[in-house]
């Protein structure tokens, strides 16, 4: 195709960004072709136009604005794209033939600056990932916005994907040979882009972030990120924090299936903060304390040591109520270190900005003297290691202007007397402006003409204008026509001439100078990132511990002490979140106890009593007591648990394409596998998803499993009461029951938590409660009364006694299939309790066949294993089938 040279200019460029909008400079306009303007229209509902290429066929096309790119670039990477911005990199005016031009910035999920993109108080994380020859993977991830750096290896697939979804990564950066399977894995997720960058080796200029690590595999994905994010972005990395090297079990493990189940940073329902516990907790005065919160909630610690630093900080807090209010008031004052300090790296920093920065360095002398004056030794460490950057205040200060203008390119943000060739230009123009002023006052008397005045425009600069009627007292010679209007005509003098070039002159190097001031102060203030970055990290924990003693203050929590017997006990108890949002003083608070002598407690009752919260509310005073926070409990013992998990709630994962039931068992799965005699585990209603029996088998199996293999902490709740009878047989298990009572038919729930197993579920009190009709609550009591009886008919699945015209049928759930291909394990029927057989039926037995029934009745099946339950069916099959021999 012939295209023009512009078109083959676009086509040579875009050949190398396939992956991205490509934003091609034109005038005021970034413009897109071919498949890139299709899309473009689509995503951002812009209209489709198109232009001559040179081939045949005019080529598709659309734009959007320069000055308004920022909004359209904002809706595409929101949705996952990237946009490479192709600029202009030489004068127009000087071009040969066509304008050079080049990307100059790759924007990415990942690596997006522009603060209208990005949530105050949460990171944007991009990572890159290596897989070692063993299948073993290595992760490392960068926050462009504040440069945190971390890096970890030796995890397993499960692992790896595990901490992309903690760190809830925007973009993904691998090499082109990844293993595709893993590769089909990470898609699946679809809420992060998937990049490739195969050049390892880390760039010379940036090898000091590596000093904390000597791990190959995880310096070749930390290059490997680097190396990407060069590429990309085609500026100073300088603001990166050196490499934080991390491992998995140095914090709290939490999967991804636990913080959605205990909702810590988002709703189930909506994945709103708000009902979250990260809602509750979040009484932070920065952002960045807010982004700080968010990652000890979601990696609480381990170490006892520094719990009880934190612990002691919140304490502290919590005693010095005026104290820490007006330390509130001035963290308030402070603005976003963290990302100020990526901005001035970055080069997209503006004057107001450095003004946020002066005025966030001005509030931590104060800061440190609130902290001395509390005298507790954790915080007097801190205030040693506050460097208040007074030289960084004191630079902005002299240099910056109060309430400076938005561009920096523009002019009029550098105060008088910082540079002595700046307030010469400024003398010169605003002297020179008053000379013009003084011009045509003299003027005006030398004339006689009143009207006369002195003007500018861009394009004629000064002049003098008088109106046609008065033309004629203009004296000759002196005047020079410029320009000829309807009602006037436009003159210049030689001294205006003079002036007009001594003014202009004066005005285009001030802004010029005024620039590169600015470019100098930002320049001075980048060498000192990593003292400022210090700053950030002690002001933003400082904020989360305030935070952490305010919500404990206002809802009057305790402050937890550990026990190294693994010894749980919570007096008054309560949900922080659920407390919260209840009417005041209606949360039912409960107690709990497991001491050494207890390692599972079955909970049983009804739906809506209460099982889930008081199962979620012991998970959540541990992470919160590993924060460091205080809990809500009037007392409170825990063990230090190494990981937490959960299954609670059903759900079908439809991407992946299994159901609620084989979700139930892949988390339970886990759960047992994975946890050590450290963990905690909660489990919700293990077995619900299929039959009865296998329901009740499974349940049971994986309560005996974790009672003698796992040995972890493990609140287990059930409607199945057959496994009550565990405790008879398992030294270490307890039932306890949330209470209900029945009350003239009608159910009320305590919502308190009491020793013993329940006698009932209440199932259908609950569904009276949410207003099934009549006749289907009517129609289940009959049915439940039929099965609690076992005399279900067997004439069509009618009740015995019951009319076959006129009563509803019972529906069994029983796979429909013809006789010759049923067999026992294609059934799922009800548990239905065997019936005696009639005294008839009986005389008609066999020896042998009484014999059985004898040995059935004698069985205690809950007192039994799975497997001694398939022993004895085997030899009860056995018996039965040896009779045709004797």
């Amino acid at each position: 195709m012939a295209f023009t040279p512009m078109i083959q200019q676009y086509l040579s460029i875009k050949k190398n960004y396939e992956d991205a909008f490509l934003f091609f400079r034109l005038g005021d306009f970034y413009e897109m072709f071919f498949e890139d303007a299709k899309l473009a229209v689509k995503e951002l509902e812009i209209t489709l136009t198109s232009r001559d290429g040179g081939d045949k066929e005019r080529i598709p096309m659309c734009g959007v604005p320069y000055h308004s790119a920022d909004h359209y670039i904002q809706r595409l990477i929101e949705k996952g794209y990237k946009v490479a911005i192709c600029e202009q990199v030489e004068d127009p005016k000087e071009a040969k033939g066509v304008v050079k031009r080049e990307v100059i910035q790759v924007i990415t999920p990942g690596t997006v600056m522009n603060e209208s993109s990005l949530q105050p108080k949460q990171n944007n994380f991009i990572a890159a990932i290596s897989m070692q020859s063993n299948r073993t993977f290595s992760l490392a991830v960068v926050d462009m916005t504040t440069g945190e750096a971390k890096a970890t290896a030796n995890l397993n697939e499960r692992q790896v994907i595990q901490e992309i979804l903690a760190f809830e990564c925007r973009e993904i950066v691998m090499s082109t040979t990844m293993d595709e399977p893993f590769v089909q894995t990470l898609k699946q997720q679809a809420f992060f882009a998937l990049s490739y960058e195969d050049q390892e080796e880390v760039p010379a200029s940036l090898g000091n972030l590596l000093a904390h690590s000597t791990e190959p595999a995880i310096q070749r994905t930390f290059g490997k990120l680097l190396n990407y994010l060069n590429r990309t972005q085609k500026r100073s990395l300088d603001h990166l924090q050196p490499l934080e090297v991390y491992a998995v079990h140095e914090t709290m493990r939490l999967n991804e299936q636990s913080r959605r189940n205990l909702e810590l940073v988002a709703t189930i329902r909506g994945n709103h903060k708000k009902g979250s516990l990260l809602w509750l907790l979040d009484h932070t005065m920065t952002a960045m304390g807010g982004r700080r919160l968010k990652t000890w909630i979601e990696k609480p610690l381990i170490n006892e040591a520094a719990i009880l630093e934190r612990s002691s900080v919140v304490e502290t807090f919590i005693t010095h109520f005026f104290e820490r209010e007006t330390l509130r008031e001035k963290l308030k004052e402070i603005y976003d270190l963290e990302r100020l300090v990526g901005r001035i790296s970055f080069g997209n920093v503006n004057a107001r900005e450095l003004i946020q920065l002066k005025q966030s360095l001005a509030q931590i002398p104060e800061v440190k003297e609130i902290l001395r004056s509390m005298n507790q030794q954790t915080l007097k460490d801190l205030v040693k290691d506050i460097d208040p950057c007074e030289d960084i205040h004191t630079l902005v200060n002299q240099a910056i202007i109060e309430d400076p203008p938005i561009s920096i390119t523009e002019g009029g943000m550098i105060k008088d007397g910082y540079n002595q060739t700046l307030d010469d230009y400024r003398y010169v123009s605003r002297n020179g402006k008053t000379w013009l002023a003084e011009l045509e006052k003299s003027e005006r008397v030398a004339t006689g003409i009143k009207s006369l005045k002195i003007g500018y425009n861009k394009v004629f600069g000064y002049y003098i204008e008088v109106t046609k009627a008065n033309l004629k007292f203009l004296p000759e010679g002196r005047y020079e026509r410029k320009q000829t209007l309807t009602n006037a005509e436009r003159y210049v003098t030689p001294e205006l001439k003079e002036k007009e070039k001594m003014i202009l002159e004066a005005e285009e190097k001030t802004v010029d100078l005024e620039y590169e001031l600015f470019q100098e102060v930002r320049k001075k203030i980048k060498a000192h990132g990593e003292r400022l970055q210090k700053l950030a990290r002690i002001i933003s924990n400082i904020d989360v511990l305030q935070s952490l003693a305010t919500v404990s203050d206002e809802n009057n929590y305790v402050k937890p002490h550990f026990s190294h017997a693994r010894t749980i006990h919570l007096t008054n108890s309560r949900h922080p979140v659920v407390e919260k949002v209840l009417p005041s003083g209606t949360f039912v608070a409960n107690d709990l106890s497991m001491d050494t002598s207890c390692d599972v407690l079955l909970i049983t009752g009804p739906n809506m009593g209460g099982k889930s919260t008081a199962m979620r509310q012991v998970a959540l005073s541990a992470i919160m007591a590993q924060m460091g926070c205080f809990v809500p409990a009037d007392e409170a013992v825990l063990p230090i648990f190494d990981q937490i998990f959960t299954r609670i709630g059903a759900a079908d994962d439809l991407v992946s394409g299994q159901s609620t039931f084989m979700v139930e068992m892949a988390e339970a799965k886990e759960a047992i596998t994975e946890a050590t005699d450290q963990s905690l585990i909660l489990l919700d209603e293990i077995g619900r998803g299929t039959s009865t029996y296998d329901g009740i088998a499974i349940a049971r199996a994986i309560v005996e499993y974790i009672h003698s293999q796992v040995k972890a902490k493990t609140l287990f709740s059930t409607h199945y009461h057959e496994l009550t009878a565990l405790e008879q047989v398992l030294e270490r298990l307890r039932n306890v029951h949330v209470g209900a009572i029945e009350e003239e038919g009608k159910v009320v729930f305590s919502h308190k938590v009491l020793e013993g197993a329940a006698d009932k579920s209440y199932g259908i009190h609950v569904a009276e409660l949410a207003e099934l009709p009549h006749e289907v609550i009517t129609r289940a009591n009959v049915i439940l009364a039929d099965l609690e009886g076992g005399v279900m008919a067997a004439n069509g699945g009618q009740p015995v006694g019951s009319d076959p015209q006129n009563a509803d049928p019972i529906i069994h759930e029983t796979s429909v299939v013809p006789d010759q291909e049923k067999t026992s394990t294609e059934q799922l029927t009800f548990f239905v309790a065997p019936s005696e057989p009639s005294e008839e039926k009986q005389d008609k037995l066999t020896k042998k066949e009484k014999e059985v029934l004898k040995d059935l009745k004698a069985i205690d099946l809950l007192a039994m294993t799975p497997m001694e339950a398939m022993n004895q069916l085997y030899t009860i099959q056995t018996k039965l089938k040896s009779k045709s021999h004797q």
